[in-house]
């Protein structure tokens, strides 16, 4: 088979071309298309012969897009429009013009590209914009497949329930029998076909189905959580998830610098007053952590678990009675624990990115959150290539 090629719409920071390199299909990425200028800048550093187009896509003609010759579209359309904490605009959100002129056109290609994968927010699966896609679909005809998948079915210990849609154009069917539920975890693919090939499997231990609990989890997050005035079943649902063998601790995915380094990333006194009861808080032998979000390292309420550092405290003595104390007690008390944020490094490494990504270094840290927080897991998008193209 000659290398397929790919158009990588809403590149972002390159998620899906890491994806796609990572899947082990040949293939190349003829052209990437963004509006982001800090995302283009820091996948132009990692990506520096990928074609990249800074445009809206409603900015490229038909004419633009048949030039392509593309076999595979990867896309990951602006969230905000379906996730279950915002307006929920939906078709009516300005950000969702560009998906719809995609669907618009992809009737009208000069050739169907054989291959369609598409990654948003749980939420989307309930849109008119989910609608829209799969009437197009259909009346391409296309197979489709639609999914929820999260990390941890891989085995990562980060929470990220996310909505896919894998689709191949006539003729191509897919190595696993389609359902018109969505698929909760990744479907099993058949051992191999009539001509004995073997399909690719994944390469992790961790069940390929998506726990119900890690649902429910991000339901509580997308509600609020006051995570230390948490119910007594919440508590137990994370210990559950702690002694959870098949997935991955915490502290495989952390950087290995000194103290003083990370220093700068250490909750700040203000932080620790106001937010301590809001905090979801991991260890490094924890084998769980909640969605990180663009608002990470600035805001603190549902945008990602953050670090004890300091193992010798004991977490339940230093929230002990905290509502007793004066500030400066409650301060010296959770101090204790050196609570910091997640290097940006490390969110990296929870989302699969490769251990060669780098960002440039006029991007500063608050960018570089923004810009993690709109990705995607790498493994799982690979995982899901895998699945597509076999």
């Amino acid at each position: 088979m000659e290398n397929i090629r790919v158009l990588e719409l809403y590149s972002g920071i390159g998620g899906m071309h890491y994806a796609l390199t990572e899947s082990g299909v040949g293939a190349e990425v003829v052209a990437a298309v963004d509006v982001n200028t800090t995302a283009n800048e820091i996948y132009k550093h990692n990506f520096p012969n990928t074609p990249l187009h800074p445009k809206t896509i409603e900015g490229m003609t038909l004419d633009d897009f048949n030039k392509l010759t593309f076999d595979m579209i990867l896309m990951s359309p602006p969230c905000q429009p379906f996730t279950r904490i915002g307006l929920q605009g939906d078709i009516s959100d300005p950000r969702t013009k560009s998906f719809l002129y995609i669907l618009d056109l992809l009737p009208r290609l000069s050739k169907l590209p054989r291959f369609i994968l598409l990654e948003n927010v749980k939420g989307f699966e309930t849109s008119s914009a989910r609608e829209s896609m799969v009437k197009t679909l259909i009346e391409c005809g296309y197979n489709y497949q639609e999914l929820l998948v999260s990390p941890t079915c891989l085995g990562m210990p980060n929470s990220r329930l996310r909505y896919f849609l894998i689709a191949k154009a006539p003729p191509g069917s897919f190595c696993f029998q389609t359902t018109p539920e969505i698929h909760e975890g990744f479907p099993l693919p058949a051992e191999e076909d009539v001509s004995g090939r073997s399909f690719p499997v994944s390469h992790s231990s961790a069940s390929t189905t998506c726990p119900e609990e890690e649902r429910r989890e991000t339901q509580a997050e997308d509600a609020g959580v006051l995570y230390k005035l948490e119910r007594i079943q919440d508590a137990e649902r994370k210990s559950r998830q702690n002694r959870d063998e098949s997935v991955r601790q915490i502290g495989d995915y952390l950087e290995n610098h000194g103290g003083e380094e990370m220093e700068q990333y250490l909750l700040s006194h203000k932080t620790l007053l106001r937010y301590a009861l809001l905090m979801d808080i991991v260890r490094p032998t924890c084998r769980r952590s909640v969605c990180f979000t663009k608002g990470y390292g600035h805001y603190v309420e549902g945008t990602g678990s953050v670090l004890q550092s300091c193992m010798e405290t004991d977490m339940e003595s230093a929230f002990r009675s905290l509502e007793l104390l004066s500030d400066e007690e409650k301060l010296q008390q959770l101090s204790r624990l050196k609570l910091r944020y997640f290097t940006p490094r490390e969110i990296a490494n929870l989302m699969g990115f490769p251990k060669h990504f780098t960002f440039p270094k006029n991007i500063s840290t608050k960018q570089q959150y923004r810009v993690l927080g709109n990705s995607l897991n790498v493994h799982v998008v690979a995982r899901l290539i895998q699945l597509l193209v076999s």
